[in-house]
């Protein structure tokens, strides 16, 4: 049973393997320019060979096609049923088409030379799945309108020129050898343009509020992407520019010895979403299962909160203020005379939180789990590359080290000149000093201190 299901597998293999020698080839010819001869020479194999996994060359290349095609439909489908809008729906398609034609992209150049009128079955299974493709984009332009969001256009019409701008895209991407980072630009661009083509009048300035405006998110890498997607839902053109980059700390010395030492630990803090990952990697390094019973785990904001659920850390408390000093305010009551408190963080965290506790007589321990770095240039050249090419109307900083680490990347030596014709956002209290102490004006800054608190800000001052 074993031998039989491995000489399957090995088959399964040794076709998979064809396929992608074929798939090549097949890229490059038109059809009737490929001969099974030189599939087989190409995967040094008999040309017998070929001919006990695929009755011809025709099946060969349909079965290609028609693999890919419901490979992309399949996925398609699975990423679009989870979506709760048309606007959302209409995203995941663009994103998705782009990137799996970006993947294989001898698939696509075959199925950009396929004109899909031949009359055998094999080709009739292919008319089939582009035929489902192209409805399931109608569908989602059928139920924008009926929700009043796109406007009356004819839908076939739509979805050629969108398939073609997608498609275009593509083929732009193949020919100029695009990186990923640059291939994440490449697709909001085209999302972006198709969105504003068929967002209906009545509704752009309600659902697109910030359509027009170009904004600079600054985070980290991982980060910059996600805090995007919140922007451009509410229509804006978003340049992501990651001036942040997370890495270990130089030394695990101080954490090991907290975390290996008999003291028990009463009160467990964690800064950020970077704090918990680093806590939990660390622990995993070192085959420790950490025990959180009778331990207080105090995350600060939501998204700190949202980690440790993802790591299987039961959180206790989260303070209403996201901040050094809200955990102070919100502990204050608690009996923290001798309580040790151990608060994981960045290798260049504040010490406004460490003093605050302190001063409430708690025993505090700390100890870098990260540290936060300039980007290697070659992770940003892309997006150095879009900002120079752009005009932004505001700028997002996120936290004093993004605010300065901005001006080193770009070597600005006068924050003062250089913001005077761009507004300023800035996430909480602190960057907002450290943004004013180099002569920058600060435009917005949100009550809460969370990237969606500062979107419905923004929105709220470009309204005003």
């Amino acid at each position: 049973m074993r031998e039989a299901k491995n000489i399957e597998f090995k088959k399964e293999k040794k076709r998979e393997v064809i396929i992608e020698a074929a798939s090549l080839l097949f890229s490059q010819k038109n059809y009737h320019e490929v001969m099974m001869e030189e599939v087989a020479q190409h995967i040094s194999v008999a040309k017998g060979t070929l001919y006990n996994y695929f009755k011809s060359k025709e099946e060969l290349y349909f079965s290609i096609m028609t693999l890919r095609m419901r490979n992309l439909v399949d996925s398609l489908n699975e990423k679009i049923k989870t979506e709760s809008s048309s606007i959302s729906s209409l995203r995941s398609f663009i994103i998705h088409l782009y990137m799996f034609m970006m993947k294989y992209e001898n698939f696509f150049l075959m199925y950009q030379r396929e004109n899909l009128k031949g009359e055998s079955e094999l080709c009739a299974r292919l008319v089939m799945l582009d035929k489902e493709l192209k409805q399931m984009l109608r569908d989602i332009i059928r139920r924008g309108k009926e929700e009043l969001l796109f406007r009356k256009i004819e839908e076939n019409f739509a979805v050629d020129i969108i398939i073609g701008c997608i498609f275009g895209a593509v083929q732009r991407g193949i020919e100029c050898k695009f990186a990923e980072a640059q291939q994440a630009i490449e697709r909001e661009k085209i999302y972006d343009f198709v969105l504003y083509g068929l967002i209906s009048c009545e509704q752009d300035k309600v659902i697109l509020p910030l359509k027009g405006k170009t904004i600079v998110i600054t985070r980290t890498i991982e980060q910059s992407d996600s805090s995007a997607e919140v922007f451009r839902r509410l229509g804006a053109n978003v340049i992501p520019f990651p001036t942040l980059d997370i890495v270990p700390p130089a030394s695990w010395r101080v954490f090991d010895e907290v975390i290996l030492a008999d003291d028990k630990i009463d009160y467990l803090i964690f800064t950020s979403a970077h704090s918990v990952k680093m806590f939990v990697r660390r622990c995993a390094e070192l085959g420790i299962v950490f025990n959180f019973k009778d331990i207080k785990v105090v995350a600060i904001g939501n998204k700190t909160a949202a980690a440790c659920k993802n790591q299987n850390v039961p959180v206790n408390i989260i303070p209403k203020d996201f901040s050094g000093g809200g955990v102070v305010a919100e502990l204050v009551n608690h009996p923290l005379k001798e309580k040790v408190v151990f608060i994981p963080r960045s290798a260049i965290g504040r010490e406004e939180l460490p003093r605050g506790l302190e001063a409430l007589g708690a025993v505090i321990k700390t100890a870098p789990v990260y540290n936060v770095t300039l980007p290697a240039h070659e992770k940003i050249n892309n997006h150095i590359e879009e900002l120079h090419r752009s005009s932004p109307d505001m700028i997002i900083f996120t936290s004093p080290s993004t605010f300065e680490n901005y001006l080193q990347i770009l070597n600005i030596a006068h924050p003062g000149e250089y913001f005077a014709n761009i507004k300023v956002a800035a996430i909480g209290p602190s960057t907002k000093a450290a943004i004013e102490a180099k002569g920058a004006a600060v435009s917005v800054m949100p009550a809460e201190y969370t990237i969606e608190a500062l979107a419905k800000t923004i929105v709220e001052f470009y309204r005003k």
